[in-house]
């Protein structure tokens, strides 16, 4: 996990900080944290793009209200949830609805074990996802900023904009609801 030391310069912004060049750094560290998170949400990939691309110009034009209250990641992502979720509460969206799918991408680095076990890890990790996937919104964002993006209670929190006792309860109802599914496929295959 990235240190959130490396942007602690951000509580002292001024006026003539260079707003490109800390942009330029917030897209090296976390582009593929927002566009992965997007992503999650919206299940489609162009969507994802233009939601990246949307967060990160605003980031630019409000870059000086961040006030360390939370963790940069944070902030993003909290960004990144509101976006995905105006982008789909559009009237674009609401008249042309089209069926998305997960695809998920190939790893960047390879481990040395062999084809087999890569195969059926990669089907493992495929299915698992797939099971989240299905879940309604409000449990897979919670389960996907836990697992994947290892955020604390108080941050998912903050992301979603409920309350600790909401996304502890979410969390749990969410596990409860993949076990569920996970028992209805093995079920199902047997």
């Amino acid at each position: 996990m990235e240190s959130e030391a490396n942007f602690e310069y951000l509580k002292y912004l001024t006026e003539t900080s260079d707003k490109k060049a800390i942009v330029s750094e917030l897209m090296t560290a976390y582009g593929k944290d927002v566009w992965n998170y997007a992503y999650s949400i919206t299940h489609k990939r162009d969507q994802a793009d233009d939601i990246t691309q949307e967060v990160f110009i605003k980031v630019f034009r409000n870059l000086y209200t961040f006030r360390s209250e939370s963790s940069v990641k944070t902030w993003l992502l909290a960004i990144t949830r509101n976006m995905a979720l105006d982008y789909r509460r559009s009237a674009f969206l609401r008249r042309v609805t089209l069926v998305g799918f997960l695809h998920t991408s190939a790893e960047q680095g390879k481990s040395t074990s062999g084809a087999e076990a890569q195969v059926m890890e990669k089907l493992a990790v495929g299915d698992m996802w797939n099971l989240v996937m299905k879940l309604p919104a409000k449990y897979r964002e919670v389960l996907i900023l836990y697992a994947h993006y290892q955020l604390s209670m108080k941050e998912m929190a903050e992301v979603l904009g409920v309350s600790e006792g909401t996304v502890k309860s979410r969390l749990f109802h969410a596990r409860g609801k993949i076990s569920k599914l996970k028992e209805s496929k093995s079920r199902g295959s047997d």
